[in-house]
C-alpha cells in the first residue's frame, strides 16, 4: 500500500489527539480515495481537519469534514456548546474560504465530533456557518461505557438483552473471526432487502476491512449455528473508541438470537484492545422520551435498529450539526432544491 507524505504528516498531527474519531483518521481518507473522493488536510497550531472532496458538475466540487475539525475536546465544546468564537472558528472559516476558491468548491459540510448538551443547542450554529438539513453520518447514537468489568457492563443491559445473549450461547451459536468478505456481503444484501436499506458495493466492504485490518483496527466476526453461518458484524477501533459500523444476518434461525452474542463478542474485542467506549452507530434522531414511547409501535427507518441497540445499556447522545460553509450561495440553493426534489421522489 502506497502512503503519501501528506498521510504521514496528518497521522503525526493526530498523535496529539488520542480521542480522534476514526472518520478523521488518515486511513479513512485513504479508504475514501478508492471511491471518488479526493483528500486534503488543513493543519494549524491547535487544530486541523481532514476534508473529503468530489466533483459534482464540471470543475465544481462539494466537500465534507466528517467528525471534524480535530482539536482538544474542551475547545470543540466551547465552539459549539458555549457559542464562543474561538480562534479556531475564525481561522477555520478563513482556511475554508481559501480552499473553496482554489478548488472550486461550492460548499463544505461539517459534522463535528461534539455532543450537544441540551435540545436548545440543536439550533446553535458557529459563526460563518449555516445550519444544514442534510446529514451524512447519524446525528444520534448510543455509546456504551466498556471501561468497567464484564459483569458491570452486562448488569447495565436490559434484562431481555442479557437473556438473548445467554440464549444464543445455550443454543450453541458459535462466534469466530473471519475474513470471508464474500459471505458477509451476501448477508448484507439479504439484510438490506429484508429491512429496506441501501448497501454499498462488495468492493467497499472489502477495501475498508483490509485497510483497517492490516493496522489491527478492524475485525469481522461471524456467527454459526449448526455449522451454518447466520450473522456477521464488522467492528472498528481508533484509540480508546470502538465503532460498530456494519452488521448483517440471514433469514435462517433468527430465533437463536445470534446478533446479540455477536455484539457482545465485539464489545469484548474492543475492551481487550483497551477501548473504553463502544459506539453502536446510529438511531432515529429523536429525544429519549419520544424514542421510548414509540419504539414498540414503529417499524420504519431505524426504529428496528433502536429496538435492538437500546438493550445494550448505553447512553443516548446527539451530536452537533450538520453545518455548511457556503462558498457559492446561488449554486448552494440549487443543490438544496435538488436534494429536496430527490427526497420527494424516493
Amino acid at each position: 500500500m502506497n502512503l503519501s507524505k501528506d498521510y504521514f504528516r496528518w497521522e503525526s498531527f493526530l498523535a496529539r489527539f488520542p480521542e480522534v474519531h476514526i472518520l478523521q483518521s488518515g486511513m479513512w481518507g485513504k479508504f475514501k480515495e478508492n471511491f471518488g473522493w479526493d483528500v486534503v488536510h488543513i493543519t494549524e497550531k491547535t487544530w486541523g481537519c481532514q476534508i473529503l472532496m468530489r466533483r459534482v458538475v464540471g470543475i465544481f466540487r462539494i466537500a465534507y469534514i466528517p467528525k471534524g475539525p480535530v482539536t482538544h475536546q474542551d475547545q470543540l465544546s466551547r465552539w459549539i456548546n458555549d457559542g464562543e468564537q474561538e480562534e479556531m472558528g475564525t481561522s477555520l472559516t478563513e482556511r475554508l474560504r481559501e480552499l473553496c476558491q482554489k478548488m472550486h468548491i461550492l460548499f463544505v459540510k461539517i459534522e463535528p465530533d461534539v455532543i450537544v448538551q441540551n435540545q436548545d443547542h440543536l439550533r446553535a450554529c458557529p459563526q460563518g456557518l449555516v445550519p444544514s438539513r442534510h446529514s451524512i453520518q447519524p446525528l444520534r447514537t448510543i455509546l456504551i461505557d466498556i471501561e468497567k468489568d464484564e459483569s458491570e457492563i452486562l448488569a447495565k443491559m436490559k434484562q431481555k438483552t442479557r437473556y438473548n445473549i445467554r440464549l444464543a450461547e445455550r443454543k450453541g451459536v458459535m462466534v469466530e473471526t473471519s475474513d470471508d468478505l464474500k459471505l458477509f456481503y451476501q448477508m448484507i444484501v439479504q439484510t438490506g432487502e429484508r429491512d429496506r436499506f441501501s448497501v454499498h458495493s462488495r468492493d467497499y466492504y472489502e477495501k475498508v476491512y483490509h485497510l483497517f485490518r492490516e493496522k489491527g483496527q478492524c475485525e469481522l466476526f461471524m456467527a454459526r449455528y449448526q455449522n451454518i453461518p447466520i450473522a456477521g458484524l464488522m467492528v472498528f477501533a481508533q484509540g480508546n473508541r470502538a465503532f460498530y459500523f456494519y452488521g448483517a444476518s440471514t433469514n435462517q434461525y433468527r430465533e437463536v438470537m445470534a446478533p446479540y452474542l455477536l455484539q457482545w463478542r465485539a464489545i469484548l474485542w474492543a475492551k481487550e484492545r483497551g477501548c473504553t467506549s463502544y459506539d453502536l452507530w446510529g438511531v432515529p434522531d429523536y429525544d429519549e422520551t419520544f424514542l421510548e414511547s414509540q419504539f414498540e409501535k414503529r417499524r420504519d427507518g431505524l426504529w428496528g435498529v433502536y429496538r435492538f441497540k437500546r438493550g445494550f445499556g448505553g447512553n443516548l447522545v446527539r451530536y452537533a450539526g450538520p453545518y455548511d460553509y457556503v462558498a457559492s450561495p446561488p449554486l448552494y440553493t440549487l443543490y438544496n432544491l435538488y436534494l429536496q426534489r430527490k427526497r420527494l421522489n424516493e
